[in-house]
């Protein structure tokens, strides 16, 4: 399990990279989109020295689809986490159903029947 703890771990600094390059130029809405587009390559290249090492450990323990899985749930905590703290827009009732109904998507894809 030691390599699943080293993957969930890449893939959450992953993510926040991520996040950063996906969404935080919506802050800065006022700057070119050019300079926005290449912000966002320069962060996702940290991003990508994350995750693939992440794929590449988590790999040997896990299948694709529970990689795919852990990586959809902690993007959906770290993406919860910057909507609040970075972009100031709250989370509501409905976004907290929705996140449970993925939550319980990922119980039936780990289980195994």
């Amino acid at each position: 399990m030691d390599a699943a703890w080293k993957t969930i771990g890449l893939l959450t600094l992953s993510n926040v990279f991520m996040t950063f390059a996906w969404y935080g130029h919506l802050k800065y809405k006022a700057a070119p989109l050019a300079i926005a587009i290449l912000a966002s390559w320069g962060i996702a290249f940290f991003e990508y020295c994350l995750q693939v090492p992440a794929n590449r450990i988590g790999s040997g323990e896990l299948s694709t689809a529970q990689l795919k899985t852990i990586q959809e749930m902690i993007t959906l905590v770290v993406f919860a986490g910057f909507s609040v703290w970075f972009l100031d827009e709250p989370l509501r009732w409905n976004h907290a159903v929705g996140f449970s109904l993925l939550v319980a998507a990922a119980f039936f894809i780990f289980m195994k029947f």
